[in-house]
């Protein structure tokens, strides 16, 4: 990433730049100019009388753009709405407005007026640091958006230069190096998500199995890491049945990929993250409709995900030891492709009747968890896109989480509240392994209509060995149809933050 961070550099040292963000709260408007000083005064005044007609209200995400006709050494400044008392979901929120208010004014020299409402509000509630990462992260996501494959190239908008000024007192070093640190941090985790959203959103004719092996080689190249890229021959050696039977259909053969990080190699807990890698998702035999199945591109979120984990994890180092695994395959339908009535022997030797060929990451998921465990694993989190079920119970704002430990799961969530990334968990009670019950194998890979994200879930879970383990499904978060806040249309790279948050502060 180009764009140039600078902390600590006051105004009237630094050259016109294109726009200045100032984050503004209801109460410095309802205030005098002379007890709060906003930017400068005859800017302030039309600022609060803007405020007084209701036209800018100072909500959350609400941005009003003001030319400053030679008043202030900026074309423009951007106002956006501060929510004093809010986290760190708050500030992301306001720093992606400013982005995208940032992008029409096509500005890319900017710089960040740090006031004292937000220094003494949200920064000294949450801690400098992780106020410096909140607002680079809101503000990079929201610029980052898909990249079409066209004739005439479009360069992606980007910012050059963004300094970050105190506007009140001047900061302390110790105080300016947490500012820097966090900005840093920031920044590296972005760049996670990007990696993860990139990929997401390539064509399936672009991106098989053996091309997101390739740029799994690529990273892990890159940060010097172990990768075993296991393909069809030698996954039917280890008995990978469930990879193999969704992958049997297509031209393109699948792989199991496995990312070692041995971040403490003195200890025998290792952490295994799963993600579920179908490049393209047809339903197989059991087709899916035609309408909207062009979006099945999006069905590898769960390695996207865990790949941009590890790409953040490899730059941070942490003492920890994690193992990626991704199964990844094309489910297709041909004449050599799985049926309904077939029954394929797992890894884990388990034998599994397929009701539904459309009900296909929860299988090449079992093999991924038996995987990961015969490597190491100890605590178990797969990432997948499972079910549409997930969207009807929670629609697109949240996650759905299964779980057989408690404990694991309150750290996955308490990571995720720091993410700003919303996880809910379902019940996994008894009576819903049930629906998962057959009559010809040990299990089946569909417990029919009723409680789908649940049982898809549970029959994953089946081959956690009893070990640690949750199961997030990203099929209503991993892809939008429209842009919010920092995650754009299309590819959202969700669950990355999430996943090296949970990494990083289990150190």
């Amino acid at each position: 990433m180009s764009i140039q961070f600078t902390y600590g550099v006051r105004g009237t040292e630094q050259a016109n730049v294109d726009a200045v963000i100032r984050f503004v709260s209801k109460k410095e408007l309802t205030q005098s100019e002379a007890v709060t000083p906003i930017v400068q005064p005859q800017i302030d005044e039309a600022l609060r009388g803007r405020y007084a007609k209701g036209l800018f209200k100072a909500d959350s995400e609400q941005t009003e753009i003001m030319p400053t006709l030679g008043l202030y050494p900026a074309s423009h400044i951007v106002f956006v709405g501060l929510d004093q008392d809010g986290g760190a979901t708050s500030l992301r929120l306001a720093a992606a407005a400013a982005a995208k208010a940032l992008k029409k004014l096509l500005a890319v020299n900017v710089q960040v007026l740090l006031s004292d409402a937000l220094v003494e509000g949200p920064a000294a509630s949450l801690g400098v640091e992780s106020t410096a990462q909140a607002l680079t992260e809101g503000l990079l996501l929201a610029l980052h958006d898909r990249q079409p494959l066209k004739r005439e190239k479009a360069e992606r908008f980007s910012l050059k230069e963004v300094a970050l000024v105190p506007q009140g007192a001047a900061a302390s070093a110790e105080e300016a190096a947490l500012w820097t640190q966090g900005i840093t941090k920031g920044r590296l985790y972005v760049e996670g998500v990007i990696l993860a959203r990139d990929l997401t959103n390539l064509p399936g004719n672009d991106l098989t199995p053996e091309r997101l092996a390739y740029h799994a080689e690529e990273l892990a190249r890159e940060l010097d890491l172990e990768i075993e890229v296991i393909d069809e021959w030698s996954a039917a050696d280890q008995r990978m049945g469930g990879l193999l039977g969704v992958g049997q259909g297509s031209i393109n053969p699948p792989r199991m990929i496995v990312i070692h990080y041995k971040g403490n190699p003195n200890s025998e807990e290792a952490w295994g993250l799963i993600g579920k890698g179908i490049t393209f998702d047809t339903g197989g035999i059991s087709l899916k409709r035609a309408e909207g199945m062009q979006d099945m591109i999006s069905d590898m979120g769960g390695a996207a995900a865990v790949l941009g984990a590890i790409r953040v994890i490899g730059e941070l180092k942490p003492a920890i030891n994690v193992i990626a695994v991704i199964p990844t395959a094309e489910n297709m339908p041909s004449d050599r492709a799985i049926k309904p009535g077939d029954v394929l022997r797992m890894m884990s030797g388990h034998t599994v009747e397929i009701v539904n060929t459309d009900a296909e990451g929860r299988l090449v998921l079992a093999d991924g968890l038996t995987t990961a465990i015969t490597r190491g694993a100890t605590k178990l989190i797969d990432v997948a896109t499972l079910t549409g079920a997930v969207s009807v119970a929670l629609g697109t704002h949240a996650t759905g989480a299964i779980t057989n430990n408690d404990e694991l799961y309150k750290q996955v969530q308490l990571a995720s509240e720091r993410a700003g990334e919303r996880i809910w968990q379902l019940p996994s009670y008894p009576e819903y392994k049930r629906q998962i019950r057959s009559d010809a194998a040990d299990l089946k890979n569909s417990g029919g209509r009723y409680a789908g994200t649940i049982t898809g879930g549970l029959f994953i879970g089946h081959f956690a060995e009893g070990l640690p383990w949750v199961h997030l499904d990203i099929a209503g978060t991993a892809w939008l149809d429209s842009s919010r806040g920092w995650e754009p249309k299309g590819a959202t790279g969700v669950m990355v933050r999430t996943l090296v948050e949970l990494i990083v502060h289990q150190e």
